[in-house]
């Protein structure tokens, strides 16, 4: 069997399998299933755009994350709440089905934003559970498996239910959907509780300490580089994409050839560099990793530019399809490079016993620039226009780039915090 495969199929690797799964799953149906539903239900759009503010959970989620450092549950600390929280995703998903968002908008708006809640509590719990399970040489192989489960998990929402709801009613749609939690609570059942770590004795305490403890091991200007570089490492990227379907339309490309090439030119070379990355970690290590997979990430930005600078095509013909392909294709594979080693950083860089908090705090200001800079994505191409628009995000990539000088440098290998 060769090395790579052997790596792969492994008890653990198959976990992250799904909790990448039942993770992305609620994701992509808040993303892609709810507009859908309520576009088809007669909703108003100013309305259907509003609901984009039920995702802030997902950014505030360090809040309340401490709770989950602090209580144990039946199950254990990371088990009980992993159930807890899917337990609630099946019942929110399955209901949310059985009311009209034309006539009785009130519950379905309480409803999302629970289903939403109970994600971001899922995913804070699953990130621990699977940082405290993987070794420090398993993490970047583990976390990619677990994004790419991850992406694929959106197929679920975004393509069958879809398709469903053009065959049987509404209620029914949402109902098979929530069948799909059923897979990651049974492994929540079949695994075993990490070792126990002692908890924060006070709620207090599980507020605090992570923080002392991040600071107190990096110190107060090594931490400040940690996090600057975890706000800036995804910014250029993140930005360049913001508002891909409108530039692509810009161009003249037509949504039958946006629907079929993006998606496809968009998730499998993300699976794919997501794998790759995963596999290549083990070799490279973390550090290499995230300078080799950040210039590609980086440079493929460039491709959006390239595109821009052939302008409008009153003609769209093959090669025009070829070309957002290639670019698309491109992108979203430094898209999955890079975030396979960015995930394996942020994990490396908590403690295992503050681990729900820390990742939460990590994960939330990375999400940062994809929920507020990107804000501004359509002003600047208003006053940029799109080749320089490019070109800026182009060198908003650099400083996270640069900033890896001194959170990982090319030929250091830092351990993780003790466990």
């Amino acid at each position: 069997m060769p090395d790579w495969l052997r790596l792969l199929l492994t008890r653990r690797m198959l976990i992250c399998v799904f909790t990448g799964f039942s993770s992305g799953l609620p994701l992509y149906l808040l993303l892609n299933l709810l507009p859908a539903w309520l576009r088809s239900d007669g909703v108003d759009l100013k309305v259907i755009g509003f609901f984009a503010l039920i995702q802030f959970p997902y950014t505030w989620k360090f809040l309340w994350a401490p709770a989950l450092d602090r209580y144990r549950l039946p199950l254990g600390r990371r088990r009980g709440w992993m159930l807890l929280s899917q337990v609630g995703l099946l019942l929110s998903i399955g209901l949310l089905g059985g009311f009209s968002p034309a006539t009785n908008l009130t519950p379905v708006i309480w409803l999302s934003v629970a289903l939403a809640f109970l994600s971001a509590t899922q995913d804070v719990a699953l990130d621990a559970f699977r940082r405290e399970i993987l070794s420090d040489q398993e993490l970047g192989l583990g976390n990619s498996v677990h994004v790419n489960a991850y992406r694929i998990a959106g197929l679920v929402p975004g393509s069958l239910s879809l398709i469903l709801a053009d065959l049987i009613p509404w209620s029914q749609v949402f109902w098979i959907t929530a069948a799909f939690m059923l897979p990651g609570m049974a492994m929540v059942l079949l695994v075993d509780e990490p070792p126990a770590l002692a908890a924060p004795k006070t709620l207090r305490a599980a507020v605090v300490e992570p923080f002392n403890e991040f600071v107190g091991r990096q110190g107060w200007q090594g931490a400040a580089l940690v996090l600057g570089f975890i706000f800036l490492y995804k910014l250029g990227d993140s930005l360049a994409t913001s508002l891909s379907t409108p530039f692509y339309l810009d161009l003249g490309y037509s949504m039958t050839d946006i629907g079929v090439i993006a998606k496809h030119a968009g998730l499998w070379p993300a699976v794919f560099g997501g794998l790759l990355g995963g596999l290549w970690m083990v070799r490279l290590g973390i550090n290499r990793a995230l300078w080799l997979f950040g210039a590609v990430q980086m440079a493929t930005i460039l491709g959006f530019a390239w595109l821009a600078s052939r302008g409008v095509q009153p003609l769209i013909d093959i090669g025009d399809r070829l070309a957002l392909a290639g670019v698309i294709g491109a992108e979203y594979l430094g898209v999955g490079l890079g975030t396979a080693a960015f995930i394996a950083f942020i994990a490396r860089a908590t403690n295992p016993a503050f681990t729900a908090t820390q990742f939460a705090l990590f994960t939330s200001l990375a999400a940062v620039p994809r929920t507020f800079i990107n804000a501004t994505a359509g002003a600047l191409v208003e006053s940029l226009g799109w080749v320089n628009f490019f070109f800026l995000c182009f060198v908003l990539a650099a400083p996270g780039m640069l900033l890896l000088f001194r959170v990982a440098p090319w030929n250091e290998t830092p351990t993780s915090p003790r466990r």
